[in-house]
């Protein structure tokens, strides 16, 4: 029995629902953030987060650093690129067209790929692109939280290691981490960024990245500084080295309890192997995706192959409007989100299936929101044609 106080399940691509467990280490005694015992609990957590993104290479390097998602973007193109160098966006969504921006913003300059809406661009034109022009950055948005597309990372870097070695793989993966299988050494990727309240299960509040040896080297050679001070590998590599060694180290205070949520947390994830995690995460999409098919309505990513496993974009019936339907739903006990891809917001809605919703089999979030979706549709004057 949970000790929260009786809410609405949040399933929406992030925030998630928290386990309690997670939940009642936010709520530590203060402690000194230089101190011992925090310091060995930093230590772990940067030691755990190697085996979620499956790296034993010494040289890769993990980053936990407070902030959102969205500074993952700034620390990749503070430090692995430099003004005038070209790189290349694959864009499946909204949030290619930031990650874009934030190079621009560094005066890097983003070429982005596009794909129809609910689709990815496909391996031939990206190795066109890749032999047209030399980029120093491949960027990838593993799944897109705006149009739920997932993109294939093995084949995508063996191909670009083979065509352009030199171009580090960038995986944006703030809604992929801890719900689609990321293989970081086996599939040679450069970098990882993401956030701590997707499928990690941990409150906002934390970038989480990993990047590899050779992204390191990259940074180490550059010919002019890091374009920001608070997302510079110069002032972070060295804390984050030495958490991990279990010395105490400064340049910005962490949140102690923000740490022990996710020390919390990837403990849990990492009780069990990752396979069955991954593996518990694809039968619940499929489960969801076949009642949205059951239900007469198509997904934005129509083909099975580009469909993440943590969330579902819905096409809504021409009838049925989003805010007339997710206050409705959010009376039934559920909370899904509203479309995000500008060209098509007003058109779907956002289920979000991650974490423990999925994995604690005394939660019954899922049933409930998939009864709740077939009741508020059929309230909405829709029927199945």
């Amino acid at each position: 029995m949970s000790s929260q106080p009786n809410h609405p399940a949040l399933l929406i691509p992030g925030p998630i629902e928290f386990d309690d467990a997670v939940l009642q280490s936010m709520s530590h005694y203060s402690e000194s953030h230089v101190g011992a015992p925090f310091v060995a609990t930093f230590s772990e957590t940067l030691s755990m987060l190697r085996k979620l993104f499956q790296t034993t290479d010494p040289s890769s390097q993990p980053f936990v650093i407070s902030g959102s998602g969205t500074l993952g973007w700034d620390l990749v193109a503070a430090n692995l690129a430099e003004p005038g160098d070209d790189v290349l966006v694959l864009h499946t969504g909204y949030f290619a067209d930031s990650f874009a921006d934030c190079f621009e913003t560094y005066g890097v300059k983003a070429t982005q790929l596009k794909a129809p809406i609910g689709s990815r661009p496909q391996l031939p034109e990206i190795e066109k692109a890749l032999k047209e022009k030399k980029y120093k950055l491949l960027t990838v948005t593993h799944v897109d939280t705006s149009t739920g597309v997932l993109s294939e990372l093995k084949a995508l870097s063996e191909m670009v290691h083979r065509v352009s070695p030199e171009t580090l793989v960038i995986v944006d993966g703030v809604c992929s981490v801890g719900c689609e299988e990321i293989e970081f050494d086996k599939w040679q990727l450069d970098g990882v960024i993401t956030a701590s309240q997707k499928a990690i299960g941990c409150p906002a509040g934390l970038s989480i990245s990993m990047f590899s040896g050779r992204a390191v080297k990259t940074f180490q050679s550059r010919k002019t500084p890091p374009g920001s001070y608070f997302a510079s590998f110069k002032n972070w590599m060295p804390i984050m080295q030495n958490y991990e060694a279990k010395k105490a180290s400064y340049f910005a205070t962490p949140s102690p309890q923000l740490i022990h949520a996710l020390h919390t947390s990837l403990t849990q994830i990492l009780s069990r192997p990752l396979a069955e995690r991954f593996a518990t995460h694809r039968e619940t999409s499929q489960k969801i995706k076949k009642a949205v098919t059951d239900l007469g309505l198509k997904q934005l990513a129509s083909d099975a192959a580009d469909q993440a496993n943590g969330m579902t974009a819905i096409y809504l019936p021409e009838n049925v409007k989003a805010p007339e339907l997710l206050p409705n739903l959010l009376k039934k006990g559920v909370i899904f989100a509203g479309g995000l891809h500008k060209e098509i917001a007003a058109k779907y809605i956002r289920f979000g299936h991650m974490g423990v919703s999925v994995t604690d089999p005394k939660r019954d979030d899922i049933d409930r929101a998939i009864q709740a979706l077939q009741n508020g549709l059929s309230e909405a004057g829709y029927q199945k044609a």
